[in-house]
């Protein structure tokens, strides 16, 4: 009995390998909807056809592989720019690129897979295609949680510099993706169907306009003046990733830094300096001039950098605010550290066979700080430092700050796709929260962005400089910034349990 299972199996498989090679080329594409081609509509079309091709295998096991296939081919096209940290020390870590390229891209599309198996299990009739559109949504919103979070390149940020992007304000990067996949559904049901189903695509047609008409009209609502005129400087100093750490250079990138903080401003004097992630290259101490010099050079105005500080045995990746002649006036310890980066679960076991975390200094690496706070530089803003700001739940605080805080450095990224992705993801928390976000980011790109998602002022990748950008006013709180992912949660678990009744007879 076995045998002849596995026969049939494997009979099975072939017929669908077709499918998974269409499908994982589909979602190649797909992968365009993410910055920096960001070809939204392309990459809805290309989820319409993953959809219309899911249909058409019916066994669960088969469909998991149609679905595992289409995440594959999006997560590697939309992640390849991962393999760039391993070769900033080749001779180190070259070696794991090919495994990260691989397993990175396979893992996270085990959930897609997960998602489309159970679709075909569960799913009846023209249900199967909103049940599938409901569990993906669903595993994509897993993604952010489990494991400590990964939610990089999902599905409803292929909307990010559109109109669409707005709704985020309303239901957050997690509804949006539901939106997406729902429509991509409605879109989908007309095949193998009758004329009448025909107006399925036409309504998601429509709400698309619809939504994209009202994204229009709030995104050029002007902003109001803020009365109280904030001017921050965003220092970016261009520190090569390979150079950056490397004694000798310590010093050079440590001047241009005071330089751009000290250079006259040719409009108004900015209020306060922002340098990235671990701008300083030395440890923290109050005793060795390093404050003293950054307080001379802003001439007295607060400065928050990112910093290296040790505390007993604990190693911190910080944001550290200057006070007067110097002093630490605020600190803040980066909480949400980056898996395999900046620690390795089990890191002083692995260490033993040359395994380290990427920015690590040895065995588990850095230490994890006590959790979001808001601090008081500029206003109230809310610090987060480089991955930190890939998850949206890391920006729900008691207080609700004036503004958010980003120092990053992505030069481990490398400059083809990997930036340009942090920064869109930036700019998604921006219009989630209603709050404007100052962006310093070591080789770029460094950015203000406004409450609505919209790039103020920038500086590109690999240059050195700064910008003097007046800090727009914040909107009010946002239906998401009061309730988070709780409605959109309570809703996919009720579309799940709807599109999982039996259906009556589809109508011809």
């Amino acid at each position: 009995m076995m045998r002849a299972e596995w026969r049939a199996w494997r009979a099975s498989f072939r017929e669908t390998r077709s499918g998974m090679v269409l499908v994982f080329f589909l979602g190649v594409v797909m992968a365009a909807g993410q910055a920096p081609l960001s070809l939204s509509y392309l990459a809805f079309a290309t989820l319409v056809a993953i959809f219309v091709q899911a249909e058409c295998v019916q066994a669960p096991r088969d469909s998991a592989w149609l679905g595992w296939a289409a995440g594959f081919g999006y997560f590697a096209a939309g992640l390849f720019w991962i393999v760039e940290p391993f070769f900033v020390d080749p001779v180190r870590h070259g070696w794991m690129a090919p495994f990260a390229l691989i397993l990175l891209p396979g893992g996270l599309a085990l959930f897609w897979g997960l998602a489309f198996g159970l679709a075909a299990r569960f799913g009846r009739g023209w249900r199967r295609l909103f049940l599938l559109a409901t569990l993906l949504a669903a595993v994509e919103m897993s993604r952010a949680f489990v494991f400590t979070g990964f939610p990089w390149a999902l599905i409803g940020y292929m909307w990010i510099g559109s109109a669409q992007m707005q709704l985020a304000a309303l239901i957050g990067p997690h509804g949006l993706t539901l939106v997406t996949t729902l429509l991509a559904a409605l879109a989908a049901i007309w095949a193998k169907r009758s004329r009448l189903w025909l107006v399925a695509p036409a309504v998601a047609v429509l709400v698309l306009a619809g939504t994209g008409l009202w994204g229009v009209k709030r995104a050029t609502t002007p902003l109001p003046d803020r009365a109280d005129p904030v001017v921050l400087r965003i220092v970016q100093p261009n520190a090569e990733q390979h150079l950056k750490w490397n004694p000798g250079m310590a010093e050079f990138f440590f001047n241009r830094l005071l330089t751009h903080t000290a250079t006259a401003p040719e409009g108004p004097a900015p209020d306060a300096v922002i340098w990235p992630e671990t701008a300083v290259q030395y440890l923290l101490s109050e005793d060795d001039g390093v404050l003293q010099a950054i307080d001379q050079a802003s001439g007295g105005r607060p400065v928050a950098f990112g910093v290296v500080r040790r505390d007993g045995a604990r190693v911190y990746n910080s944001l550290v605010v200057t006070g007067e002649g110097g002093s630490i006036d605020q600190l803040y310890d980066k909480f949400h550290l980056t898996p395999f980066g900046e620690y390795v679960p089990f890191g002083d076991l692995l260490a033993r066979f040359g395994i380290n975390g990427l920015a690590a200094s040895a065995g588990q690496g850095f230490s994890a700080g006590a959790g979001s706070q808001v601090l008081r530089f500029a206003g109230l803003a809310l610090p987060l430092i480089c991955y930190e700001a890939i998850f949206p739940q890391n920006l729900r605080t008691a207080q609700r700050p004036d503004w958010l805080l980003h120092i990053t450095n992505d030069a481990w990224f490398g400059q083809i796709s990997g930036p340009y992705q942090h920064l869109a993801q930036a700019q998604m928390r921006a219009v989630e929260q209603g709050l404007p976000m100052a962006r310093a980011a070591n080789t770029g790109i460094s950015a203000m962005i406004d409450p609505y998602g919209r790039i103020v002022r920038m500086l590109p990748l690999g240059v050195d400089g700064f910008i003097d950008a007046a800090l727009p006013l914040a909107l009010p709180a946002t239906p998401y910034a009061r309730y988070g992912d709780w409605p959109v949660l309570a809703l996919l678990i009720a579309l799940s349990l709807i599109f999982t009744l039996r259906s009556s007879p589809e109508p011809d």
